[in-house]
């Protein structure tokens, strides 16, 4: 299900969007009417929906169903003007860039990301180490959701997800996290989890790069930063780039045997230091988690 529907928390009209983003709409007099929910795939469609087909390729077929289906309204690539006749609802037509889409996405949402401290595991390889981190993250003390193609939770209540997930999916599970009381949210970034700009609009806190992601520092920049303008997450502003240090290398050795693999919990161990949680809280948790285990 790719809709923001529920957690749609902004009042939001076709004439704001039409000013706001340059589109044109038709009819003209359509401007007061009201969205309740944003929806890319028609099957999601719903009474008060603003269907914007992902695909852009669109039809005359597709606009009529989203009318049976309870729309209020299309958005529809410029292009697609000459392709779609008369229809009973107000159509816009506009091209918005992929940082368009996940602003007004974000803004729609009541921008869940900004309430939420949110780490990015990013790597072909990192599904099992986004679950160590959201473990450690729990004995911290902190509410957690998880966005992987290995299981999504939203605390401990399983996501129904398609995956990989579109800004549509994501903007709506952080705003299901947020509002079931999640502190903290991990994502696993890799192909397996998130579509090309998935992360578009969504504030990171705290990114790292798995251990499989080049040998290198130079190659592991080059990595992240190609990783970013796929996803399209900013790693300006706040975000802060964490990676193992002497120190998340120590505590994490401490707290494990002596023949164990401290690789991962060292990053997990950085991860968090990076978000400000006190050392002390960190070996405390660790010991928590040494007693558990």
């Amino acid at each position: 299900m790719s809709a923001l529907s529920e957690s749609i928390s902004r009042r939001l009209t076709l004439g704001q969007l039409k000013g706001r983003y340059g589109l044109t709409l038709v009819p003209d007099f359509a401007e007061p009417v009201t969205v309740t929910s944003l929806v890319d795939d028609l099957p999601s469609v719903r009474p008060g929906s603003l269907y914007v087909p992902a695909d852009r390729q669109v039809d005359q077929g597709m606009i009529e169903e989203a009318e049976l289906r309870g729309a209020y309204a299309a958005l529809l690539p410029a292009s697609a003007r000459h392709e779609v006749g008369r229809a009973r609802i107000p159509l816009l037509f506009g091209t918005m860039h992929a940082w368009q889409m996940g602003q007004l996405l974000a803004n729609a949402a009541g921008d869940p990301s900004g309430a939420l401290a949110v780490f990015a595991l990013v790597g072909s390889q990192v599904q099992e180490q986004v679950d160590l981190l959201a473990d450690f993250l729990h004995v911290l003390g902190n509410p957690v959701g998880i966005l992987s193609a290995k299981g999504s939770y939203s605390l401990d209540r399983r996501l129904d997800l398609e995956y990989p997930l579109s800004m549509f999916d994501v903007q709506r599970s952080l705003s299901i996290a947020l509002e079931d009381g999640a502190a903290a949210v991990v994502i696993s970034v890799d192909e397996q989890t998130l579509a090309r700009d998935a992360l578009q609009a969504v504030d990171l806190d705290v990114v790292a790069l798995g251990a499989q992601e080049g040998s290198t520092r130079d190659m592991r920049h080059v990595r992240l930063i190609s990783r970013a303008r796929r996803y399209g997450f900013n790693l300006g502003g706040h975000t802060i780039v964490a990676k193992r240090n002497e120190e998340s290398d120590g505590l994490a050795r401490q707290s494990l045997p002596a023949d164990a693999q401290s690789d991962d919990l060292s990053l997990c161990i950085a991860m968090t230091m990076a978000a400000g949680v006190k050392r002390n809280n960190i070996r405390s948790a660790l010991r928590v988690s040494r007693e558990m285990s």
